[in-house]
């Protein structure tokens, strides 16, 4: 046979041998793929979680130190060691690289499924004009920048230019909302018009990714995968997504099975092949499936099985891939720094510089246009998705690449410190007095800042909204404020919801309990003109959620926070197992309150409000019990303004001390050491107070015959237990003050046995589960109760007549009404008598 040339070919094969030395299956185990990626994500890990607590004080996000974290570890900094290059040797690089744009996917992918398109729809002209101008304005700022450093140095491609451009238009929506969240201006004007703009900002921007990544790519092929492009999302929008719908309409219940949640994981990783494939990145096709899959249990279900998961362990590797990538060596490479140093400054300007001539435009004033330009300036995901894929596909070089990502991590870091100083200066410019319903006048508007978590809540809050009795002279403004908590990887955000409607066909729980929450109230405002409902929504870590209440109170210089009590009532009227966070929020805001707070216990009061439908009248019985101190006048006053309902009728019961305690505590006032003689002291003044007020509203209240006062004489706190047990079932809703700062003998004891502190010693017993099982409470605290806030002009001195202040009583002439009478105890009102 002929001799044949054969082409041969030596092909090596890289094993790995596990040898057995005794402790470990491996000579150096660090080195095989798995345990060595194990090292690397631990080491970015504690790396970038220790950077975020060093850099939370300064509001920072996540992803600057996530950023930060890759940088350090680069082959310019700790990477130099070999004892790190051992962890994160060069092939080690491209393994991180690898599961950082799983990651990546992933995560476009949960973006897609939590994002409304319909935004675009409720979006207003100013703020569609806003989004278009920082759009705009950058990319021909990014462009022309671009261009300059490409004047010293011409070692990239022209087509970087819109990669640049690109970069400087998008605007970070959950950073942003992150940002917002850790300075309490979401619910600032400017906190809510830059955050609609970032929302439409990021839709915008795929838009742009879409088309810009094949262009850039390959200008010849351009058309096509443009062409196959919108093919591809014609068919996910118009076949794919009808599918899932039935899938969706075919499975019962939300338990969703391992085998769903696989197929739709699996679906989001074909998009992404097929959008690779077609020029296209692969983010593109994972968030438009994201995008396409209907709002409801299943998202529901895929956000909790993924978030953590995907936020807390995967991202962080695609954002320490670009820290990694990073070489300041290279950022004046052939430019001198001057002009590097300009181009930062200038791509740092570019928000800035469309927000004033947008101010200038809409008639905004400059400073809030220059606060918009730095919120705006927050970059996210999507810029150093562009930077990446221009990196890649070497359109970018390595000074290029370099000098925007320092833009672009400048721009974030500046932004939290700037905003701070801004709000520090405008807070302290902040302040009102009204923050009492005691000291409002009669003919001022009423703000109330009511809470909400479940649709549980809705019925009894609307109740006592609707009994707290707006009127012409005196209407009231509602900021309905539904609690969500802040899970998983969702920014923090407070949405302020006008007349809009969701364009979901199924809405997620938390959106439909949001609707529900919404329309309630809405219609509790169609049906009361005299009242302006303000619908909000805060999604906050349950930890820091009396944060957002409070801040809330005081930008809206509300005089009234409405907490629900963390116990429902049940059927029989007892009250149900605890939610300790609701708890914890309540024992939260009390304290730091910027106004008066009512903590409400609802047991039907919804019932008593409207007995048999919309149309019946309303005839409920409320009892206030008046102990003394600032948080019982607070409760007066708010007892007093229900009483102006027509349907209502209110019975004002003053405790009193008995002869025998007024002895003991005159005693003690001569007797005792100073710190007693101080408490001794305080109590008189604060007798003083409430014998005046009391005056005052009994002297407003004599012809007023549904108002009934009593007064009830006790020596200690079994016997004020006594006489309230005898008012059980005689009432609808019990209004009491706190008593917080406040020593009397009365109660003196029944803390002891106190299960909820929060809601004073009289409410802990009147939501104790033996009394009452049907009647609602409502515990009411001053703000600045304890007498150091007192406002000046009221009674701080006391003469030298002993008044009766301890046994004060008042009796009135026959020819006034016996509604104002002092009743005895065989004149007690029972049942439907009261």
């Amino acid at each position: 046979m002929p001799d044949r040339k054969i082409n041969e070919s030596m092909i090596c094969y890289d094993l790995t041998v596990s040898i057995n030395n005794g402790v470990w299956q491996a000579e150096a185990p660090v080195t095989e793929s798995f345990p060595l990626f194990v090292s690397q994500l631990t080491v970015i890990i504690l790396i970038s979680r220790l950077l975020f607590l060093v850099l939370k004080p300064l509001h920072q996000p996540r992803l600057i130190a996530e950023v930060l974290a890759g940088f350090i570890i680069s082959p310019n900094m700790l990477g130099q060691f070999k004892s790190v290059q051992r962890i994160f040797p060069a092939r080690g690089i491209m393994l991180i690289e690898t599961m950082a744009y799983l990651g990546l996917v992933f995560y476009v992918f949960l973006t897609g499924l939590e994002m409304d398109l319909t935004a675009i729809l409720r979006a207003g002209k100013r703020v569609m004009g806003i989004a278009m101008t920082g759009i705009l304005i950058p990319m021909g700022i990014g462009i022309g920048l671009f261009f300059l450093l490409n004047l010293q140095s011409s070692n990239t491609t022209a087509v970087g230019c819109m990669f640049w451009a690109v970069a400087l238009t998008i605007t970070g929506f959950p950073v942003l909302t992150r940002i917002l969240a850790n300075l309490k201006l979401l619910h600032s004007d400017i906190g809510r018009i830059a955050m609609s703009v970032a929302m439409l900002n990021d839709i915008y921007t795929w838009v742009l990714i879409a088309i810009l990544i094949p262009v850039g790519i390959n200008l010849k092929t351009a058309s096509y995968s443009l062409s196959a492009l919108i093919v591809f999302v014609l068919i996910c929008f118009f076949v794919v997504r009808p599918i899932v719908e039935k899938v969706i309409q075919f499975t019962s219940g939300d338990n969703y099975s391992e085998y769903y949640l696989c197929i739709v994981l699996t679906g989001a990783l074909i998009c992404g092949i097929i959008t690779d494939a077609i020029g296209a990145h692969s983010a593109v096709g994972a968030f438009l499936f994201g995008l396409i899959i209907p709002s409801g249990d299943l998202g529901d279900a895929l956000l909790d099985r993924l978030d953590d998961f995907v936020s807390g362990i995967m991202l962080p590797l695609f954002f320490t891939s670009c820290g990694i990538r990073i070489d300041l060596t290279k950022i004046m490479e052939d430019t001198p720094w001057y002009i590097v140093v300009l181009v930062i400054f200038l791509a740092c300007m570019a928000k800035i510089l469309s927000s004033l001539t947008v101010s200038i435009i809409f008639n905004m004033p400059l400073k809030d246009g220059a606060a918009l330009g730095v919120l705006l300036n927050t970059k996210g995901i999507l810029a150093l998705i562009i930077l990446n894929v221009g990196w890649d596909k070497k359109i970018l070089s390595h000074q290029y690449y370099t000098v925007m990502m320092v833009a672009l991590l400048i721009m974030t870091i500046a932004v939290a410190p700037i905003m701070s100083a801004i709000h520090k200066s405008r807070k302290g410019l902040k302040h009102y007095i009204l923050r009492t319903i005691q000291r409002s006048k009669l003919n001022t508007e009423l703000r109330v800042l009511t809470c909400v978590h479940t649709t549980a809540n809705i019925s009894g809050m609307i109740s006592l909204l609707e009994v707290s009795h707006a009127t012409k002279s005196s209407p009231m403004t509602v900021f309905a404020l539904h609690l969500v908590e802040l899970t998983g990887r969702a920014s923090a955000m407070l949405i302020v919801h006008s007349t809009r409607k969701s364009g979901a066909h199924n809405p997620s729980r938390a959106q439909a309990d949001s609707n529900l929450i919404i329309n309630a109230f809405e219609s509790f405002e169609q049906e009361n003109h005299l009242v302006t409902v303000n619908p909000l929504t805060a999604m906050s870590p349950y930890g820091t959620m009396h944060e957002d209440i409070c801040s809330l109170a005081e930008d809206k210089r509300v005089a009234l926070i409405l907490l629900p009590f963390h116990k429902l009532s049940t059927v029989d009227g007892r009250m149900g197992e605890e939610n300790a966070a609701y708890r914890g929020i309540n024992l939260n805001v009390l304290p730091n309150a910027p106004c008066s707070v009512g903590i409400f216990i609802d047991r039907g009061l919804a019932a008593a409000v409207r007995p048999g439908g919309p149309n019946d009248k309303m005839k409920c019985r409320f009892a206030m019990l008046f102990i003394g101190g600032p948080d019982d006048r607070e409760a007066l006053a708010y007892a007093w303004r229900m009483a102006g309902h027509p349907g209502i009728s209110l019975t004002v019961v003053r405790f009193l001390p008995s002869e025998d305690v007024v002895a003991d505590v005159e005693s003690a006032n001569t007797n005792e050491e100073q710190g007693i003689l101080e408490v001794v002291a305080d109590n008189e003044r604060q007798m003083a107070i409430d014998d005046d007020y009391i005056n005052e509203f009994r002297l407003n209240t004599a012809n007023d015959e549904s108002i009934v006062y009593l007064e009830k004489v006790v020596s200690n706190g079994e016997e004020t237990v006594s006489v309230i047990s005898g008012m059980e079932n005689c009432y609808d809703l019990y209004v009491v003050g706190k008593g917080q700062g406040v020593v009397s003998p009365l109660t003196l004891g029944l803390s002891d046995w106190s299960d909820c502190p929060e809601l004073g010693t009289i409410g802990d017993v009147l939501v104790s589960s033996s009394f009452a099982l049907h009647a609602s409470v409502l515990v009411v605290q001053q703000y600045g109760s304890g007498g150091e806030a007192e406002e000046k002009g009221m009674v701080t001195s006391i003469d030298g007549s002993r008044r009766e202040r301890f046994g004060m009583r008042w009796r009135m002439s026959s020819s006034q009404s016996t509604k104002g009478m002092v009743l005895s105890d065989s004149d007690w009102p029972v049942g439907n008598n009261a």
